[in-house]
């Protein structure tokens, strides 16, 4: 984790600059979360990065906590909202382990480009599942490098994340990660995947009632 956060702090700057690789994809799965928020929703973020996705969000909840564990990425985030006059966001820097949020308080929950950086991801999943009000929606995408040849980088990745190169990442099938969201106690609402040597798997998943 330790070098994890010291990775996307060097490269915060440059990951803010960096354009969207498949716009298409991206925009789809903003249309399609969008499609399920409502003014008086409470939205939670966990990996947010720069705070693009969660200020495209902004206008259709209430209020948004965004999350992530890069100090930098969340200061850029908080000049991203400034600078596009966002109020209703508080970015925090923390990860999804550490932070306070209220049980049963969150209607939707958002994880894109991250449950494969994290160690522990039944966890996660578990905790997203307890902040989540009964029938709320948990949005993810993921890269799923399991069932690809890219599989194989994670021989190499030790040294590459010694000496800065790449941060921790976990590799699963898309089979998995569905098993692992409904055995959390989730239905599986939506799902589709884009990419070839990467499948990025984008999932909405509603909170069964317990």
């Amino acid at each position: 984790m330790v070098t994890s956060k010291k990775f996307w702090d060097k490269t915060a700057r440059k990951y803010s600059d960096s354009k969207i690789s498949d716009v298409a994809s991206y925009e789809r799965k903003i249309a399609e979360t969008q499609q399920q928020l409502n003014p008086e929703m409470m939205m939670f973020e966990f990996g947010c990065g720069t705070g693009s996705t969660a200020i495209r969000h902004a206008p259709y909840v209430k209020h948004i906590h965004a999350t992530d564990l890069s100090d930098n990425m969340i200061q850029i985030a908080r000049e991203k909202a400034a600078d596009a006059g966002v109020s209703n966001i508080t970015f925090t820097s923390s990860t999804l382990a550490e932070v306070s949020v209220k049980d049963a308080s969150i209607d939707v929950v958002l994880g894109l480009n991250i449950l494969h950086l994290i160690d522990d991801r039944k966890a996660a999943i578990a905790k997203v599942k307890r902040i989540l009000k009964p029938g709320g929606l948990f949005i993810s995408s993921t890269a799923c490098m399991g069932g690809s040849p890219v599989r194989f980088i994670k021989l190499i990745a030790p040294l590459a994340r010694w000496v800065g190169l790449m941060p921790e990442f976990y590799v699963f099938t898309r089979a998995e990660l569905k098993e692992e969201i409904v055995s959390s106690g989730f239905d599986i609402e939506n799902e589709w995947f884009h990419g070839k040597s990467v499948e990025s798997s984008f999932i909405v998943a509603s909170s069964r009632s317990t």
